[in-house]
């Protein structure tokens, strides 16, 4: 700093000369872009990783994200309320035509839906797809149910009632679980059918994933459904899941990712479902999480630090994923993902060059 002289008259003044030769001065402060995205919760804690980590690297932008659910991101990005939104469900081609732009689905990491529960001795269950669906349909009441205990003959179910929760609010959570249901059960697929939100046959509404857990670990003889973060993070039990092979399948990195191996027609949209997948080892209810960005930015500034991120994020931010127990995405689709990135503009230039 030789040959700059900083005279101060007053303390406020003497902090700014701190600050500046600090390399942190208002002028630095200021120029810091704010980025706004909302929506899945289901990526939650992985993304709150992301952006204190990527705050390190890049301190030219600062990213807020608010969890509202899946359904929430897509409307909001549709009305363009914030600069990227976020979705456990792909966005449908009625929605993709409302919004005022061409929309990219970016995968940023794979997560596993799990069957919660709530009964003495957390005792290890097990369910077939068709026991699941008649539970979330009110066809499978109480726990003593012959269908339950024929799986867990190992297993002291009590004779009490099956208090089923689920999300209240839109969910990509819900979107996977739905899904999968409608897959395996033709009554759910005709009564309930897929979507973020559905017409809940029986149950307990919780807000979000966590308001879901919440409930599940507060409610004796509970069932419910949650991204498996939030199961582990609550110390709830969890149930393996018979897949298409005949297995039992416990949701795990490797078998969530085995889940994403055996779908290998990828779509260039990446709009693609990874439940109830024919590998003998794959989980059966597990998918991608989405952001959701338009290809033309309105924001020039905004636009390349949020390019920058998803470019890191697919990238580097991967290792981050198995320790928060999302699944890392396969190199195959990384690859596709750079190419996504780069067409991503401003006034039809790529923001994101040199890569």
């Amino acid at each position: 700093m030789t040959g700059v002289r900083i005279v101060c008259t007053r303390t406020g003044t003497f902090f700014a000369a701190l600050l500046l030769l600090a390399g942190l001065g208002e002028e630095s402060l200021s120029a810091q872009t704010l980025v706004n995205g909302a929506g899945a919760t289901f990526p939650y804690p992985i993304y709150s990783k992301w952006f204190d980590e990527y705050a390190r690297i890049d301190r030219s932008a600062r990213f807020n994200y608010q969890s509202i659910g899946s359904g929430g991101g897509i409307r909001q990005i549709i009305s363009r309320t914030v600069d990227f939104g976020a979705s456990d469900a792909p966005m449908t081609d009625e929605q993709l035509k409302q919004a005022p732009g061409e929309l990219f689905h970016i995968p940023m990491v794979m997560g596993a839906v799990v069957a919660i529960y709530n009964l003495p001795g957390s005792q290890k269950l097990r369910f077939t797809p068709d026991v699941l669906a008649d539970i979330f349909l009110g066809k499978i009441t109480k726990w003593s149910d012959p269908r339950i205990k024929a799986v867990n003959r190992e297993v002291a179910l009590p004779d009490q009632a099956i208090i089923v929760v689920h999300r209240s609010d839109g969910s990509g959570t819900t979107a996977i679980w739905a899904d999968y249901l409608s897959k395996v059960n033709k009554e759910w697929e005709q009564r309930v059918g897929r979507g973020t939100s559905v017409n809940w046959p029986v149950g307990l509404g919780g807000k979000g994933n966590e308001g879901v857990a919440g409930q599940v670990k507060n409610t004796p003889t509970a069932l419910g459904y949650v991204e498996l973060a939030y199961a582990i993070g609550n110390k709830l039990p969890i149930a393996a899941i018979r897949n298409r092979t005949g297995k039992f399948i416990e949701p795990t990195i490797e078998t969530t990712t085995a889940a994403a191996s055996a779908a290998k027609d990828m779509p260039p949209d990446f709009r693609v479902s990874l439940t109830d997948p024919p590998g003998e080892d794959a989980y059966p209810v597990a998918g991608f999480t989405w952001i959701l960005v338009y290809k033309e930015q309105p924001d020039e500034v905004k636009g390349r630090a949020l390019t920058k991120f998803l470019w890191w994020a697919t990238h580097d931010g991967q290792k981050y994923a198995s320790a928060l127990l999302y699944a890392p995405l396969p190199t195959p689709v990384v690859k596709m993902i750079e190419a996504k990135i780069t067409q991503i503009t401003y006034k039809g230039r790529p923001l994101l060059t040199g890569r």
